[in-house]
């Protein structure tokens, strides 16, 4: 059992601590504020012109992110082994339970934000064309026959 609950942590951490968002910045995406791996993904597929400094400027927008992910999917994976190692031990009580959690909540809450204003942040790097453009291609908007992509 307790290499399942490891197994588990890890997957629920590995998306969001190597800069993948797991959708938590599904609020500013449906929004038209896209995400820079999206738009990285779409310019190196030839579906998306960007201008050189753009890209870098994605790049770099990017890379700050997924640092600051990992950071904090690291502190949530540390604190989550930590309450699971006061299960297994029987030596958790209320208040450690409470504090734990908390502890957990918060560091999940920042991991939040890291991604939604990362998303806030490239809507200046794009035109507005741009948007329209990266929107079609992800199935967002009434106009597009695709499907919404997760």
């Amino acid at each position: 059992m307790r290499c399942l609950m490891t197994c588990v942590l890890v997957l629920s951490i590995a998306a969001p601590s190597e800069g993948r968002g797991m959708g938590l910045a599904r609020a500013a995406e449906l929004n038209g504020y896209p995400g820079p791996r999206h738009v990285l993904d779409a310019v190196r597929d030839g579906r998306l012109h960007l201008s050189p400094d753009q890209v870098q400027r994605v790049e770099r927008l990017f890379d700050d992110m997924a640092r600051e992910a990992q950071r904090l999917g690291d502190m949530i994976l540390k604190e989550e082994r930590a309450l699971e190692g006061e299960f297994r031990k029987g030596t958790i009580g209320e208040a450690d339970l409470h504090a734990g959690v908390t502890r957990i909540a918060a560091l999940q809450g920042q991991l939040r934000a890291v991604h939604l204003r990362t998303h806030l942040e490239m809507r200046p790097i794009l035109s507005e064309q741009q948007i329209q453009h990266y929107n079609q291609l992800r199935g967002y908007g009434a106009s597009s026959p695709q499907e919404h992509k997760r």
